[in-house]
């Protein structure tokens, strides 16, 4: 073979590898806390921003944990001649995830359960692991769901008529703060429908909060964020200032429990509780 036609073959050969590798799925990338194993593809991933997952912690032990979700499936690139263990795969993540000051929580054969703290916020880590060399994680990142559907009017009154009162969802604040976030708009906008449609009504809205933080300072925040419900009624709705009183209960009256962010996010709430 002359030494023109062994670079055209080098060429050749090169080309078919090139051509070879896979690429990445369509809206497919890597989760920002991690790369990825070196000649390796994503065949499949998902992105949902609040669902669950059931996390193994232990023999026939498992949490299920709900936030912001995330799954994603690597391949072996086909031209990979020497694919990782499943050790080793398992092996990078865990250091990773221990770098990052995060601990795992769940060690088996071909998959392990890790949790880390980062910027404030909880996130779990699976990783499992195949023979062949492929792998996946599934990712989430730990929190509340933020309500997108808010009770009308005509719900308010019916509870108020059944019950006495009425939990609103959809009234949001900074955490620690009382400033009453522009998304709430909807959520108040229906408790002035509801006072606008019945004249004679007469409330309280009660602030309510979870069990973080020092009771004292949760009382305080519970009564201010009462009053600032109580003031954006009147001052932008033109409620009369006398049908309403502001209360703060602080943790004193929960829904459910504290101990999942899921019930916390439930027990932070205003309630409308009739006079």
């Amino acid at each position: 073979m002359t030494r023109t036609a062994g670079i055209l073959l080098s060429v050749f050969c090169l080309a078919l590898q090139v051509s070879a590798q896979q690429k990445d799925d369509k809206g497919c990338n890597d989760h920002a806390l991690f790369t990825r194993m070196p000649d390796y593809w994503i065949r499949s991933c998902a992105e949902k921003q609040f669902d669950a997952y059931s996390f193994s912690v232990g023999q026939r032990k498992t949490e299920q944990v709900e936030g912001h979700y995330w799954r994603i499936a690597y391949y072996p690139q086909a031209t990979l001649v020497s694919k990782p263990s499943e050790l080793q795969i398992l092996r990078n993540y865990e250091n990773a995830v221990k770098k990052l000051g995060g601990t795992v929580l769940s060690s088996e054969k071909s998959k392990e359960t890790m949790r880390l703290a980062k910027d404030g916020k909880e996130i779990w880590i699976e990783v499992s692991t195949e023979f062949t060399g492929k792998y996946s994680l599934i990712i989430v990142e730990k929190s509340g769901m933020a309500q997108d559907i808010v009770a009308n009017a005509g719900a308010f009154s019916n509870d108020l008529k059944t019950t006495g009162h009425s939990a609103v969802y959809g009234i949001y604040f900074d955490t620690g703060k009382s400033d009453i976030k522009a998304e709430s708009d909807q959520a108040i906008g229906e408790i002035a429908k509801l006072l606008k449609g019945e004249a004679s009504l007469k409330v309280y809205v009660v602030g309510h909060t979870d069990n973080v933080g020092g009771l004292e300072a949760n009382m305080k925040l519970s009564q201010e964020r009462a009053e600032a419900v109580v003031q954006t009624l009147v001052s932008k709705h033109g409620i009369t200032a006398t049908r309403l009183k502001g209360y703060g209960s602080g943790p004193f009256a929960p829904v459910t429990s504290n101990d999942t962010e899921e019930g916390r996010a439930k027990n932070r709430r205003v309630e409308l509780v009739k006079q």
